[in-house]
């Protein structure tokens, strides 16, 4: 099966990435585990768990992280929740059990979202690639999804 990894256009606008993480998506980590250490200090913290899959290849993906650490959406982001960057690998193929498992449809694009409780349970997963245009979004769109999503 072919997955359309980036549907998204060269031209960046909005939001924008200008010096991109090389290792934001992590090549030997064990997703996992990285989850479930973000579940157990989200419980502890009372907090909920952001997975965002995607690749470091993704332009869209570096550009919803840069508007993850902006002066407006950092304190948000950090207070209420811990943060997993799902890696789906250069042919989209890796973590496609994670993806599944919680319900993200990796054929709709990248960076894809899902929200877990403190508990583990998937809270909301998007479902049509709502964040696969990340360099389209304001930050106050990430401010209010946040907002609705945080503890």
């Amino acid at each position: 099966m072919s997955i359309p990894l980036c549907l998204c256009t060269p031209e960046p606008s909005g939001l924008s990435a200008p010096a991109p993480n090389p290792n934001l998506y992590g090549k030997s980590e064990d997703a996992k585990v990285e989850i479930e250490e973000a579940v157990a200090k989200a419980n502890k913290d009372h907090q909920r768990v952001i997975l965002v899959f995607g690749g470091n290849w993704c332009y869209d993906c570096h550009v919803l992280d840069q508007a993850f650490h902006q002066a407006d959406v950092a304190p948000l982001l950090g207070k209420n929740f811990q943060v997993v960057h799902v890696n789906i690998g250069d042919d989209g193929k890796q973590n496609n059990d994670l993806a599944a498992e919680y319900q993200v449809p990796l054929e709709k694009g990248v960076p894809a979202l899902a929200i877990l409780g403190p508990d583990g349970k998937l809270l909301y997963a998007q479902k049509n690639g709502e964040w696969e245009s990340a360099r389209t979004l304001d930050p106050d769109d990430i401010i209010t999804f946040l907002n609705k999503w945080r503890p």
